[in-house]
């Protein structure tokens, strides 16, 4: 029986962090019916609070309790904050177990200090965006985690995914500031582009709010068609035809919006013909555009 025991607390998981993505996996790992017994936070409000939300039994905790409460931790902080947790619960006596820390751009490297202390450390990381933890809740179902580690660690994150329909992927330490930037990429710099094209649009005489339902259609359709179809095959427009004197009068009447409209649009135009290439926009054509490109606000001539 006393092994029994020994084996629940080793099995117990606390999470540190009470933003949005901390909470939401506790209350989805306490709906799983996982051994979720405490949620620490910088500030003890914020825990209690996180806590609340996570439901089942979880209580709030100040991080030095911990190891006398859990054998597992999600450190779910920012990147600049996970190796101070990391050396606070092994000063505070967390030993063996498991950790897992939740950013992207880092690997298990942060938590030298639990690695020393004999914990099994590594990364899990979802390729999702979390704005709230209810939204999380709803969104972190049956996506794509990176799993950044060995041992035991691995093996938690594996099940965790598992838990939550999800599918891993895994990322060596090294690579994961190139996953994460391909995530803000595909995200952040997404998000971006659409404000570039709704500050285009408004310039065209479009109110902002009309502008966006406009765009709505045809973005809703390209995406689809992207993750359906491929990136190739979903190209159209002027760069995928050769049509030099249409992407000229594009860049012309960009003139007095702000520079860094400008440079998105370029940057992005640039890509595409790389992209247009690839479907069989023949090279003397690419090269006219990709002059025409660089050149035309004499920055780069």
């Amino acid at each position: 029986m006393h092994g029994e025991e020994q084996k629940s607390e080793r099995e117990r998981i606390a999470v540190i962090g009470a933003g949005r993505l901390g909470p939401a996996l506790a209350r989805l790992l306490v709906e799983a019916g996982e051994p979720v017994a405490a949620i620490a936070s910088r500030t003890p409000e914020h825990a209690r609070r996180a806590a609340a939300f996570a439901g089942g039994g979880v209580r709030a905790a100040p991080l030095e309790e911990l190891p006398g409460i859990a054998g597992r931790v999600l450190i779910v902080v920012s990147d600049a904050a996970i190796a101070e947790v990391a050396e606070r619960l092994a000063e505070a006596g967390f030993a063996g177990g498991a950790a897992l820390h939740c950013c992207g751009s880092v690997g298990p490297e942060p938590l030298a200090p639990l690695d020393a202390a004999g914990a099994s450390c590594g990364v899990l990381h979802p390729l999702q965006t979390v704005p709230s933890p209810e939204e999380g809740v709803k969104t972190l179902r049956g996506i794509y985690w990176s799993i950044t580690g060995e041992g035991e660690a691995a093996a938690w994150a594996g099940r965790i995914v598992g838990l939550l329909d999800g599918h891993a992927v895994t990322i060596p330490a090294s690579a994961r500031p190139l996953y994460h930037a391909a995530a803000v990429t595909a995200c952040n710099l997404f998000i971006a582009l659409e404000d570039a094209a709704l500050a285009m649009l408004e310039r065209a005489g479009v109110p902002r709010r009309e502008a966006l339902a406009a765009l709505s259609p045809i973005v809703t359709l390209t995406c689809r068609n992207i993750f359906r179809l491929g990136p190739e095959a979903a190209l159209t427009g002027p760069i995928s035809r050769g049509d030099r004197e249409t992407v000229a009068r594009h860049l012309e009447a960009m003139r007095l919006l702000p520079a860094t409209i400008q440079d998105v649009f370029r940057a992005g135009a640039l890509h595409t013909v790389s992209l247009a290439r690839r479907k069989g926009l023949d090279a003397l054509t690419a090269a006219h555009l990709e002059r025409l490109l660089r050149d035309n606000s004499g920055r780069n001539a």
